[in-house]
């Protein structure tokens, strides 16, 4: 099998097919959260779906920034700046469902989950989307995945907006 050059492929998905997606992650929860961990922006879609079919009523946001001009290797070892955070005590003691849409290197979501066991909470993640040759944490993966890819995905509400300065481009099969 060789690999294929040139930009990821993408794959635009239906309200239906993210629907499916959180069905899957439900069918693979177990017991009550204390809490839901939404790290904007990407988790705010998912994470609302799933606070409303998991009945958490406890919904706390967490905002993240990297340098984006880094090397593989820097990356690893970039500190973040947190935007926004919730306070130690909201967390404390806590089993807190960490959301974001998807998981490509991992960062962002392993630096929140840190930084909750640091307050003293018990997080775990979940996100829409895998991608494992792009993690930076090879032993660790999330606790809930629905799906798995290579793909660069575009949600539905991200269609017809400007994404990273590059418009959808619908690709011949």
């Amino acid at each position: 099998m060789f690999e294929r050059e040139g930009p990821p492929r993408q794959e635009a998905l239906t309200w239906r097919d993210v629907d499916a997606l959180i069905d899957h992650l439900l069918l693979q929860m177990e017991g009550p959260f204390d809490a839901l961990l939404i790290i904007t922006r990407g988790g705010i879609v998912p994470g609302g779906l799933l606070c409303a079919a998991l009945d958490i009523r406890h919904v706390l946001t967490a905002s993240v920034e990297f340098s984006a001009d880094l090397s593989r290797q820097a990356r690893l070892f970039a500190w973040p700046t947190f935007l926004q955070f919730p306070e130690e005590t909201l967390l404390e003691g806590k089993r807190i469902l960490v959301v974001d849409d998807v998981w490509r290197g991992g960062r962002t979501i392993v630096t929140v989950c840190r930084r909750v066991e640091a307050a003293g909470g018990k997080p775990e993640t979940a996100v829409l989307h895998y991608k494992p040759k792009e993690s930076l944490f090879p032993h660790l993966r999330p606790d809930y995945f629905a799906a798995v890819t290579d793909r660069w995905i575009v949600y539905p509400w991200e269609l017809d907006r400007d994404i990273r300065g590059t418009r959808l481009r619908i690709e011949e099969e």
